[in-house]
């Protein structure tokens, strides 16, 4: 594992103090650095549009600015004197080069659109800290990071609980869930998603944390045959982490999947494979989603949305995460 220096400036002060929408910005920053500095992160959120004509979100990642505009209509994009006066306030206040800040429209799109990698591939990885660990992440060549930073606290959660324990990562991404669980003391994970790219970034993140991918293994797999594989060969795990898209449509996929169609059935199949003692921690981003609970029959169901949202994040809503677990007598759901 090669350490690299934690990246956390100085925030410029003294300065003129009459724009709020700067004053937000560096209120935050210097408040979240403290708490960066004593849990070795840096990789956070800085402005969640507190300020209503600024309808942006700017995360910090070691340095680098991740600036998302939502667009209010189909195919908007952020005026030219809004991102020079952004470029402006960030480069002000952090000395930051403006080639360290980059820009994502999040416009609504097709419900069948499926987006991986953006058209030209510049390569441009870099490392940040989370809670210690080490994650790769690029802010140009793909619609997103590498790193849901919204999904810090759940991840921390998990690592907390995972000594000793089997871990199974559905949707993983780029296994920063497993990352975690390793980290915490897992015995064994496996982390499974149907990309090639980010099966490959997410072994990467293994070795950058110095964890052997003998005993954390990664599979590129659609999620709903692999549980039924897992179900056949009966393997049992003791967490069992569940972040799946709000839709996807995938040529490796047997039919497209629809979280609110198919959350019950992927529940089921997931709870064939978890040990007496074990939980399913689920979650979802998607703003329409209604978990009826009364389907999951015995199941032990509590949301814990509320201790999963990071401090930097202000929309209540950005994420919903269940526990999910077996009834204590062993009733069958």
């Amino acid at each position: 594992m090669t350490e690299i220096p934690l990246v956390l400036p100085a925030v410029a002060d003294g300065e003129d103090k009459r724009s709020p929408f700067k004053n937000i910005i560096r209120n935050n920053y210097k408040h979240l650095k403290k708490w960066a500095k004593r849990t070795h992160t840096d990789s956070f959120r800085i402005y969640d549009r507190e300020v209503h004509h600024y309808p942006l979100a700017i995360d910090f990642y070691a340095g680098r600015f991740c600036v998302h505009y939502f667009s209010r209509f189909k195919d908007d994009e952020p005026s030219d004197a809004l991102v020079k006066e952004v470029t402006d306030v960030l480069t002000s206040l952090f000395q930051a080069d403006p080639q360290a800040i980059y820009w994502r429209s999040r416009i609504k799109r097709s419900k069948y659109q499926q987006y991986e990698k953006a058209e030209q591939q510049q390569q441009e990885f870099f490392t940040v800290y989370e809670y210690g660990l080490q994650f790769k992440v690029n802010l140009l060549d793909y619609l997103d990071t590498g790193l849901f930073l919204d999904h810090r606290e759940t991840r921390k959660m998990v690592g907390s609980l995972a000594k000793g324990k089997r871990v199974l990562n559905l949707f993983a991404y780029t296994c920063a869930f497993s990352v975690h669980a390793a980290a915490g003391g897992a015995i064994f994970t496996k982390s499974v998603d149907m990309s090639n790219t980010y099966t490959a970034w997410g072994k990467e993140n293994f070795i950058l944390n110095g964890l052997p991918l003998q005993n954390n293994v990664i599979i590129r797999e659609d999620c709903a045959v692999f549980l039924q594989d897992e179900i056949r060969h009966k393997n049992k795990y003791d967490i069992i982490i569940i972040d799946p898209p709000t839709l996807s449509r995938s040529k490796k996929m047997e039919k497209m999947f629809d979280i609110q169609e198919d959350y019950i059935t992927l529940l089921a199949r997931a709870y064939r494979l978890l040990e007496q003692d074990g939980v399913i921690f689920f979650s979802t981003n998607s703003r329409k989603f209604h978990f009826d609970e009364t389907l999951l029959g015995s199941f032990s169901v509590a949301e814990i949305s509320d201790k999963t949202i990071p401090q930097d994040f202000h929309d209540p809503k950005i994420h919903r995460c269940w526990r999910i677990q077996a009834p204590e007598n062993g009733a069958s759901a």
